[in-house]
């Protein structure tokens, strides 16, 4: 069952240990005035790990072989070849 925290208007604060399931309080606790609100805070992350953009998103071969103006080449993101005689035996 985790702890809820909740504030009054009269800036009391209390934790209390509920179900999540269970409607929150209608009054403070200490001083019973209304409505309360509850506080919230935020999720610790740990990024863990040597380079965690270049393992979990794929490489972009296609930006490599693009033109000055940005425009996409002809290969459509393949390597070309520059011998002529390996080209000239992968297509034939």
């Amino acid at each position: 069952m985790p702890i809820y925290e909740y504030r009054c208007p009269n800036g009391h604060t209390f934790e209390l240990f509920q179900r999540m399931a269970d409607a929150p309080p209608s009054a403070c606790q200490i001083c019973g005035a209304a409505p309360l609100s509850k506080v919230l805070y935020p999720a610790a992350i740990h990024f863990k790990g040597s380079g965690l953009w270049s393992t979990d998103y794929g490489r972009r071969q296609g930006r490599q072989d693009a033109s000055k103006d940005g425009a996409p080449s002809e290969g459509g993101g393949e390597k070309k070849s520059k011998d002529p005689e390996k080209k000239a035996a992968a297509e034939g």
